[in-house]
């Protein structure tokens, strides 16, 4: 095995399609389709199943890709630091973000990067806080803004702040007068929630049980945006961060009042894989993550209390 062999298989297993890895990869079909086809017969395996939807693991190439994705990004992070000794930090970094810190910060974060290191190829994940964590621990992934508390995380945190979480309703429901509401009035009402094992929900289940009362979800979405709609439709209220709904709220699509009796915040932290030194180029996004953060929330644009 080499690692152009072993780039392509990580290239066409992620996208599911020769094709599209030629395009990532920036080389000829044939070429990939060759070492795809010298792999497989070095390890006397079938790697992949073709079909006509594209090209699918098999058992013995999924376990090839749990074995060796951590392999090849310490590989890539070598090189990259390589280049970087020469002049500016220079590689790829992958940055995972859960969608609620994403909707604030991605696009004008990639735009600060774009600007002030050109010679960093940045990939933005949006996903939850759970396969964000899975993701770090596998390897495949530098960073990850994600909820904490980071106890039994096993992983490298550094905390961010934290911010208070309010109660999000349609317009009309009257949230913007009433200012704020306690958690026996939430309780009684119809909630648009995401599933137990999202973190927004783990911290409201907690506060209800410290208070012995009873949570029902009318409806659970694990989609913030469809959260987003759902409220829009009228159908129900659920708990966010104000800095994810900033937009909704100018435009009066919906309303907000805060959370008391007790109040609900938490934690955000920034991660990383706690085994793997990481390259200059992974050090620089996750000084420039914290002084971009500051920014926001000096720009009232964040509410985060980065002193928690």
């Amino acid at each position: 095995m080499d690692l152009k062999q072993l780039r392509t298989f990580r290239a066409v297993a992620e996208l599911g399609s020769l094709s599209k890895a030629a395009d990532r990869l920036r080389s000829a079909q044939p070429a990939l389709s060759r070492h795809i086809k010298l792999l497989e017969h070095e390890l006397r395996v079938e790697l992949f199943v073709r079909n006509g939807r594209g090209m699918l693991l098999t058992s013995a190439g999924r376990m090839l890709l749990d074995r060796t994705t951590g392999l090849i990004r310490q590989i890539e992070q070598v090189r990259d630091d390589l280049q970087s000794a020469k002049g500016s930090p220079s590689g790829r970094v992958i940055l995972g973000l859960v969608p609620t810190v994403s909707a604030v910060f991605s696009g004008r974060f990639a735009r600060r990067v774009i600007a002030e290191f050109p010679d960093i190829s940045l990939r933005i994940v949006e996903s939850y806080g759970g396969h964000l964590v899975e993701w770090l621990h596998r390897g495949e992934m530098d960073l990850a803004i994600t909820y904490g508390p980071a106890v039994d995380l096993h992983l490298q945190v550094q905390s961010i702040g934290r911010e208070a979480i309010a109660v999000v309703g349609p317009p009309g429901s009257g949230l913007n007068r009433k200012k704020q509401v306690d958690l026996k009035w939430l309780v009684k009402q119809k909630l648009i929630l995401p599933s137990i094992s999202h973190g927004l929900r783990a911290l409201l289940e907690k506060a209800v049980a410290r208070e012995r009362l009873t949570l029902n979800a009318m409806i659970e979405a694990d989609s913030y945006r469809a959260q987003i709609s759902l409220m829009e439709e009228g159908l129900g209220y659920t708990l966010l961060p104000p800095s994810a709904i900033r937009a909704e709220l100018a435009a009066k699509r919906l309303e907000m009042a805060a959370l008391v009796n007790p109040p609900v915040s938490r934690e955000l932290i920034l991660a990383s894989p706690i085994a793997d030194q990481p390259s200059i180029a992974t050090t620089t996004i996750a000084t420039l993550i914290m002084s971009e953060i500051e920014q926001l929330a000096k720009e009232g644009l964040w509410k985060i209390d980065m002193t928690a």
